[in-house]
């Protein structure tokens, strides 16, 4: 599969191909929630523990929402005007869709400051109607500058390997390779799982994420 030109020039590309097993929970997390959705940890404390945990690159992806971008970027600028180190922030969101038949999670990661192709998947509850199809939600993903990726794509009633061999045939430009299917304490990847997802992803040319899809009030688990 050849990755859209949009994607090859796309900031968050690169720091994508970085990704491995062992990037997540103190390098990079991409898939996170905070309050603003139905995570524990407010904006405020999500950045402290961010910066405790020295991660260079984050995203939080509150369930059709972006509310909490604004308060963390606030947050990492003030810590930065300390002369703290603070992580990289991009846009996330996760948003509901329909995937062959199978309803999945998307990973919007990147988007540029116009959000107005993505007004449908912004009301805090997941979209009805052919908005809810996948080809929909990728659509307005790319039209928002933003990558469209597979969350925990063995986390569904279909096989792994049908939902990517789908969302790449649709235009997704990746999936989260690295999860803790397990929900340890202390996040850690599902080797096996996790191994033969990433090895589908690098076959089909598309791009790998890692997140710790952390709901409670530790951003190091789930």
């Amino acid at each position: 599969m050849v990755l859209r030109p949009e994607v090859l020039v796309h900031p968050l590309t690169a720091v994508l191909r970085q990704v491995d097993a062992t990037s997540c929970p103190r390098r990079f997390n991409f898939h996170c929630h905070s309050h603003c959705s139905d995570g524990s940890l407010s904006p405020a404390d999500l950045a402290a523990q961010a910066v405790a945990l020295g991660l260079e690159h984050l995203a939080v992806t509150d369930h059709h929402s972006v509310t909490a971008h604004g308060p963390l970027a606030v947050a990492f600028a003030q810590r930065a005007a300390s002369g703290q180190r603070v992580p990289r922030l991009w846009r996330g969101l996760e948003i509901s869709a329909l995937l062959d038949g199978c309803l999945v999670h998307v990973l919007a990661l990147g988007c540029h400051d116009d959000l107005q192709p993505l007004a449908p998947y912004l009301q805090g509850v997941s979209a009805v109607g052919p908005a809810l199809r996948a080809e929909a939600v990728v659509a307005a993903i790319h039209a928002a500058g933003g990558l469209a990726l597979l969350a925990h794509p063995a986390r569904y009633r279909l096989p792994h390997r049908r939902l990517i061999a789908a969302a790449a045939a649709l235009g997704f430009d990746g999936g989260e390779a690295w999860y803790d299917y397990e929900q340890k304490p202390q996040w850690a990847p599902s080797a096996l799982v996790c191994a033969a997802i990433a090895a589908d992803l690098d076959k089909r040319g598309l791009l790998q994420s890692c997140g710790t899809d952390t709901h409670g009030l530790v951003l190091s688990g789930r």
